[in-house]
């Protein structure tokens, strides 16, 4: 996400670019392991930037480019388990068309090749509800789990906890062992300081409905 955002004014390469990058982040990586906690990839650029960046561009430059982003990923992670790390991938946490957004389907290849315990997606986006059924292809490891996104982090509705549970359900259904599932949410509330587009209250109403869905699903499913 930083080579998306920080323009590249001195390294010769993209690849050059990245790769500095990766050593960057491998300090703080390693840093927030040491300390006892899990780590957690913000990487909405793998999905993202395919209708910014490379909209105007063939599906096979931006699976290139994806995959040199997993390469430099993959790089930083080299001394940290991998059921340590989960990666986050998104395409954008802002309310609008999303029609220009690529299928998980078409990234899954490239998803699939990072090093990672976990991947946290999102399933309460309209957009991308259905997709819950591809979510399976990405574990291809026995340990590997999905944080299912099942609250929407962009409008005021407030979840039924019927609605959480029925879609970790389905989720369940497809990947055959709930132990591999987790609740979460699509994104963050507040990406950006100060750009908050969900009320406070409806914020904690939204969790709590999580929470209230999640003991239901686990009810049913174990």
């Amino acid at each position: 996400m930083v080579s998306a955002i920080v323009l590249n004014e001195y390294y010769p390469s993209e690849e050059a670019f990245l790769g500095a990058l990766a050593d960057a982040l491998r300090v703080e990586y390693e840093t927030i392991i040491s300390n006892g906690f899990l780590l957690q990839l913000d990487c909405p650029d793998l999905a993202r930037e395919r209708h910014n960046t490379y909209q105007d561009r063939p599906l096979e430059d931006f699976l290139d480019f994806g995959n040199r982003v997993i390469d430099a990923i993959n790089h930083a992670l080299r001394n940290i388990p991998r059921e340590r790390v989960r990666m986050h991938v998104c395409w954008g946490n802002y309310e609008g068309p999303h029609d220009y957004d690529v299928p998980l389907q078409d990234i899954i290849p490239v998803l699939a090749r990072a090093k990672v315990g976990g991947f946290v997606l999102p399933f309460a986006n309209p957009r991308h509800e259905h997709e819950f059924r591809y979510a399976p292809q990405l574990l291809r490891a026995d340990d590997q789990i999905i944080v299912a996104g099942v609250i929407d982090t962009t409008t005021n509705f407030v979840e039924h906890p019927e609605v959480v549970a029925d879609r970790l359900e389905r989720l369940a259904a497809v990947v055959g062992d709930p132990r591999r599932i987790m609740a979460g949410t699509d994104c963050g509330f507040e990406t950006i300081a100060g750009r908050g587009r969900v009320a406070e209250d409806v914020v904690w109403a939204k969790l709590k409905a999580l929470s209230d869905g999640a003991r239901l699903a686990s009810s049913r499913l174990f």
